[in-house]
């Protein structure tokens, strides 16, 4: 079956953008810029669409969800009309998470001049390669504005006819200077997703070199992305910042199975003082299984002093971290998984009002969460320890075949 995606031409090399990508370029920190935290579909959707229909020269989409829907159909309109007037859209969805985005659909992209590409459509014949997924979440729109988050455009996100049936989820609205190092990770994947095998690229001989922080003011911002096992700044620049935390860690993501060098850090700054606080997902959620395994981290981290709080009134979908006035926002839960398979993307920025506005988002949404503390934990039924027991010894079972494997 064919989507119209575009093939790559005998003798192409990837262009100057793709090689930088593949040398573990670091983006340094950038000042001058303007942010702008907005909170659940019902919010970022329309303000997004709106930008779009504003939009003049061109729009480039990197999206890892697109499913048949209000949302979609909302989307997939406003970016036909934007290339009916002339502008340049291109769209990088991923090939497993687009597989709910019908023919239909796909071909009124490509019959309005809408340029389509898929980063690694299913085949058999990759077995584990399969597992390499596009994960970013990243919308640019001339030299204007861009969109930054964990969205996708199905739904469960936004649905104009339910607005208050959605899953909670953060985007950052951004512009200014940084709008250019955006623009250059998607012309790089853009490029790179057109590779016969785009997965085989060599591991880094040493760590990428992350810039310092800037000292605390406004709008200085930086990208910093995740190529699976090649590039993982996006990691590195997380455990630099929770190691250097002086007052509080908040760390908000919908499955929570972290790296052990997170989990470490996260219990040392725990015990020399850090208010540390992590909000995860309740039984609202996606994968069970997940946070499931997820959960048998919980005992350590709150006999080190973490609190656990569950997100009771929607599924929690949001990526965000907050440590002091560092700011990580996007698409990466920082899990093992994602850091293993996927592409990533996330804002960092020292911003004085996106980090008040960071911190007042988490602080209505620990007031809509249930907090976990030991008594609770050990006053669970005995169904939940058996889940937790089966997912956590899977989850640390498919890891070590990976470990062994890779």
């Amino acid at each position: 079956m064919s989507f119209g995606i575009e093939q790559q031409p005998q003798g192409r090399t990837p262009s100057t953008a793709s090689n930088l990508m593949l040398a573990g370029e670091v983006f340094p920190w950038r000042e001058g810029n303007q942010f702008q935290l907005l909170v659940d579909g019902p919010q970022f959707f329309p303000r997004l669409l709106q930008c779009i229909d504003a939009a003049e020269r061109r729009v480039d989409v990197e999206l890892y969800l697109v499913e048949d829907g209000q949302c979609a159909e909302h989307l997939v309109d406003a970016l036909v009309a934007a290339a009916a007037r002339g502008v340049r859209v291109r769209c990088l969805f991923d090939g497993f998470g687009c597989l709910k985005l019908g023919q239909k659909t796909r071909q009124r992209l490509l019959d309005g001049d809408v340029e389509l590409r898929l980063y690694n459509p299913l085949n058999l014949r990759l077995k584990f390669r399969n597992l390499h997924r596009d994960h970013r979440k990243l919308i640019v729109i001339d030299e204007t504005c861009c969109f930054v988050g964990g969205t996708g455009a199905t739904d469960e996100f936004w649905n104009p006819e339910k607005p208050d049936e959605h899953w909670h989820e953060v985007m950052v609205e951004i512009s200014g200077p940084l709008l250019h190092d955006w623009r250059r990770l998607f012309d790089a994947q853009w490029a790179l997703c057109l590779r016969k095998r785009i997965w085989q690229f060599p591991l880094p001989q040493r760590l990428p070199k992350i810039p310092e922080n800037p000292e605390p003011g406004n709008g200085m911002g930086r990208v910093a992305y995740a190529a699976a096992r090649q590039h993982r700044d996006i990691l590195h620049s997380l455990i630099r910042n929770l190691q250097r935390a002086q007052t509080r860690i908040w760390l908000a993501t919908p499955y929570f199975l972290p790296t052990g060098r997170v989990r470490r850090e996260l219990l040392r700054a725990a015990r020399r003082g850090v208010e540390v606080r992590l909000l995860l997902t309740s039984r609202n959620t996606d994968h069970p299984p997940i946070r499931y395994a997820g959960q048998r981290y919980y005992p350590r981290l709150l006999r080190a002093g973490v609190r656990i709080h569950e997100y009771q009134p929607h599924f929690l979908h949001l990526k965000m971290v907050l440590i002091d006035d560092w700011v990580s926002i996007g698409s990466c839960n920082f899990d093992h998984w994602n850091l293993r398979w996927n592409l990533e993307a996330n804002l960092e920025a020292v911003d004085a009002n996106l980090s008040s506005s960071v911190a007042e988002s988490f602080e209505q949404d620990f007031l809509r969460s249930k907090e976990i503390d030991l008594q609770i934990w050990h006053a669970r039924p005995l169904r939940m320890r058996i889940y937790q027991r089966l997912w956590g010894l899977l989850d640390r079972l498919a890891i070590n075949i990976f470990n062994r494997s890779g």
